[in-house]
């Protein structure tokens, strides 16, 4: 028993320690993350992402260091062409709130609401109706959200 205690003591104090020292040392990860967001929101940061540090910071700073330092960031797909890919993703599985988050980086970027139309119909087909629904009651709002001279239909 008081080896079992000993170990689990040290094991808690080498997650403390990779903790601090994960937070204490900025990667290049980390700055290549912070930079893919700024470029995708415009620079006006990632409200549900912010959020998410304050009850959830290892998940946050996965997110920034490996979704968005290591995978966005990568060569070979221009940024329109990730978000028209995102938000075919997010319509195909359903995820309504990330959907709209990707879609308003994507018109941002120039992409037309039609052509995000165009991957609502797309879903009928990858993942039914019902997908297709949900992902154009989603665009609605994104739409009706965006100032009238922001987007151009």
């Amino acid at each position: 028993m008081k080896h079992a205690l000993s170990l689990s003591f040290a094991v808690a104090l080498s997650l403390v320690g990779s903790v601090s020292h994960a937070q204490a040392d900025k990667s290049p990860r980390r700055a290549q993350g912070e930079a893919t967001m700024s470029k995708l929101s415009g620079g006006a940061g990632q409200p549900v992402l912010n959020a998410m540090s304050q009850d959830f910071p290892f998940l946050a700073d996965a997110i920034v260091d490996y979704s968005l330092g290591d995978v966005w960031a990568r060569p070979g797909l221009d940024d329109r062409t990730r978000q028209l890919t995102a938000v075919a993703a997010f319509a195909a599985t359903g995820n309504i709130q990330v959907l709209k988050i990707h879609a308003g980086y994507a018109l941002k970027l120039g992409v037309k609401p039609d052509e995000l139309k165009e991957i609502v119909y797309l879903t009928t087909v990858t993942a039914g109706f019902p997908r297709a629904i949900e992902a154009a009651q989603a665009l609605r709002e994104v739409f009706s959200a965006q100032p009238a001279n922001a987007i151009s239909r």
